[in-house]
């Protein structure tokens, strides 16, 4: 029984690193899987298993852009962009941080269900499609050209996020698609957003529940962080990819169908 927990936790890892980066959202799809799998563990640890194993995607990005990201560059010049590329990341947190924080109980109490959730993969799944139709051409096709105004814009879009089944990738995505960017940039810049809103809300659970995890909890956790760090790998890659060619229609059309796949089970259930 305590290997099939562990094999549920290393399932869902691989639902959350693919997930966590696609424009499809992650709690949504956790959710839906999470109710037919039916961890046999306490509903705390469920939640918080939910929160930590981003940690693992959040790896996945350090280890991928590690030289774009690295501040401590021996080039005095590259030294200085990736600062100035830190600062933006920084300054497009603060939005989602302070609501995130004054709101969070709230926002979980009020919204973090089935039917939201349901409500929110169609919406933007919409949003998705009617922003690709309009054939806009990009003004910003590289990531340095953002500026503080725009990154301050992204972040905006950002809390949007915090309503569960909008997907942070989708909001900032389409937020900064929206301002003006290419698909390329707007994709790069929120996986590296991604990274102090996602590791904050990671130890802030931790600190909030404490470290007393048992043997089968911790070896859950482990599995389902390794799982989310390895497919979060071939999910950034793949994106990154994909957007060369493709807009986000297809994403679109997709939160749509799992949106009312949901709503189904909210409505049966």
């Amino acid at each position: 029984m305590d290997f099939i927990e562990i094999i549920k936790g290393f399932f869902l890892g691989i639902i959350q690193g693919i997930t966590e980066w696609l424009p499809i959202s992650s709690t949504g799809h956790l959710i839906l899987f999470e109710d037919l799998l039916k961890f046999n563990l306490t509903e705390e640890f469920i939640n918080t298993f939910f929160v930590v194993i981003q940690f693992g995607s959040i790896m996945a990005v350090v280890v991928l852009f590690f030289n774009k990201l690295n501040p401590f560059k021996k080039d005095k010049e590259e030294r200085y962009s990736t600062i100035n590329l830190w600062l933006k990341i920084a300054v497009a947190t603060i939005p989602a941080g302070i609501i995130g924080f004054l709101f969070e109980e709230k926002i979980d109490t009020l919204l973090y269900n089935s039917l939201t959730v349901a409500l929110m993969l169609i919406l933007y799944g919409i949003i998705f499609i009617v922003l690709e139709s309009r054939k806009k051409t990009p003004k910003i096709e590289d990531l340095s050209k953002i500026s503080f105004k725009l990154a301050l814009g992204i972040g905006l879009f950002q809390t949007l996020a915090l309503i569960p089944g909008t997907s942070r990738s989708g909001a900032t995505i389409v937020g900064a698609v929206f301002l003006g960017t290419s698909r390329y940039v707007a994709s790069e810049f929120s996986f590296f957003l991604a990274i102090p809103i996602m590791f904050a809300a990671s130890a802030y659970k931790m600190l909030k529940i404490g470290l007393s995890f048992t043997s089968l909890e911790i070896a859950v956790l482990v599995a389902g962080s390794l799982a989310a760090f390895f497919m979060s790998l071939w999910a950034i890659k793949f994106l990154l990819d994909y957007v060369k060619k493709h807009d986000f229609k297809l994403f679109g059309y997709y939160r749509i169908i799992v949106g009312l796949l949901v709503l189904l089970l909210y409505l049966i259930f």
